[in-house]
């Protein structure tokens, strides 16, 4: 018997006076948590954990009791002071949200077992999507890679390495460290996207073949994880973290002379980059969707505008005409 099947079984089950008993708040998670993969699960047991902490309770369990056990209102009022918390945590729009919808994802669950008979009212933090998609560009990209020059050492073939993917690819932090040595075969790379199950085989132009030959020639082992981290504990052999591939492409950003550079940016620079070329030899967004693996076109169309820069050219107009109006 699952989790879920668990609860329903007994119908009222774990319904007390002052909410969810231990017991069937156990269940609800195991029942929210069941059938995710490995990322999202990650990433909901640290949103959890994260409101854990914020009411202060033992556990998780204790916590459901505090969001669940006094009511609808009392549970949106707990919700509207934790999003007001990570707010003055200065979080960005996008882990904020994710973390609200976790706990709204969890209450659905427990009305739709019949735990509660109500859901959480709080929306979400207001966003800008994509302030930046430039990245550093790619003179920015040369600039960090030319960091590396003279670099002939296992750890410097491994890092230039993936500045490659990130750019050249346009690949995501988690993609990058998710590779396997076994992924990479001549001329491609398999790579497990965001929100995929299936890997998708990649072209690897010559530049970023060339880079990863020359770490696969010295890999630590073979095998494996495709890149490895070099600290005292895993000495070659562990997986590199996400947070090692940041500070990775930080560095690299400051010793070039470009600030504060993310993985990211490096994939929105390899996007932007890719729009470009492609008004410039005839390929349409749906095309660069390819390569940029978004889920919807029209996060591609931010890209472009960004690119045309259509606002301060019709401001440029404006002006102009304004300045003609005075002359008149």
């Amino acid at each position: 018997m699952d989790a879920e099947t668990a609860i329903v079984a007994r119908p009222g089950a774990g319904l007390t006076r002052g909410g969810l008993d231990h017991a069937a708040a156990a269940r609800l998670v195991d029942a929210f948590l069941g059938g995710r993969n490995a990322r999202t699960l990650r990433a909901y047991r640290q949103d959890l954990e994260d409101f854990r902490a914020f009411v202060a309770a033992v556990d998780l369990d204790d916590a459901l009791n505090e969001l669940m056990g006094q009511g609808q209102g009392a549970a949106n009022a707990c919700a509207l002071g934790y999003k007001a918390s990570l707010r003055d945590r200065e979080l960005s729009p996008a882990t904020i949200n994710r973390r609200l919808a976790a706990l709204r994802s969890l209450v659905k669950l427990a009305r739709t077992l019949g735990l509660v008979g109500w859901t959480l009212e709080i929306g979400n933090a207001k966003a800008r999507a994509y302030r930046d998609t430039r990245g550093p560009g790619r003179a920015g990209f040369l600039a960090m890679l030319a960091t590396l020059d003279g670099r002939h050492d296992a750890k410097g073939h491994r890092d230039r390495a993936i500045l490659r993917l990130l750019f050249d690819l346009g690949l995501r932090r988690a993609e990058v460290v998710g590779l396997d040595v076994s992924d990479v075969e001549a001329g491609t790379v398999s790579v497990l996207g965001k929100g995929r199950e299936d890997r998708e085989t990649l072209s690897l132009p010559d530049a970023t073949a060339g880079a990863l030959g020359a770490w696969l020639a010295v890999h630590p082992s073979g095998d494996g994880p495709l890149f490895t981290s070099f600290d005292r504990a895993n000495k070659g052999q562990g997986r590199l973290t996400g947070a090692a591939v940041y500070y990775l492409v930080r560095r690299c950003g400051e010793r070039a002379g470009l600030g504060n550079v993310r993985p990211h940016g490096l994939r929105h620079a390899g996007i932007t980059e890719a729009v470009r070329l492609a008004q410039a030899h005839g390929f349409g967004l749906e095309e660069v969707l390819d390569f940029s693996r978004h889920a919807d076109v029209k996060t591609l169309m931010i890209y472009r505008d960004r690119e045309r820069n259509v606002q301060g050219r019709l401001a440029e107009l404006v002006a102009g005409g304004a300045d003609n109006g005075n002359k008149a």
